[in-house]
């Protein structure tokens, strides 16, 4: 069974940055597809930004040139950087891991863009 920590979230003022990061526990050899997608209040669950094995890197519209994602396959973790913060970039964060034999979710992590 695979458990996804994230840590990181917290309350930032507009055009600030911060940083998540998610550590993968369990029988694991190798992760295909890791990443975060965030849902705000009366919203759906969307794409932040995943990282596939080949270094394939899909970022959500609104978060392209701001956010940057990436891997340590040895520890399992995946970090996702975040700049420029906007308020509407206010959600709880997932952590999101799959492979050929499981899909994974984090159970979130706050992040509050606030003056």
């Amino acid at each position: 069974q695979v458990q996804l920590v994230e840590s990181g979230g917290g309350l930032v003022q507009p055009g600030g940055s911060l940083s998540l990061s998610c550590a993968a526990t369990g029988s694991i050899f190798v992760i295909d597809t890791m990443g975060w997608y965030r849902q705000a209040p009366g919203k759906q669950r969307e794409l932040v930004a995943l990282l596939s094995t080949g270094d394939k890197r899909n970022y959500g519209d609104s978060v392209k040139g701001r956010f940057t994602i990436s891997r340590d396959d040895a520890k399992n973790t995946v970090r996702l950087q975040m700049t420029n913060l906007k308020p509407e970039d206010t959600a709880v964060y997932y952590c999101y891991a799959r492979n050929s034999d499981f899909n994974a979710w984090g159970r979130g992590t706050q992040v509050t863009v606030s003056s």
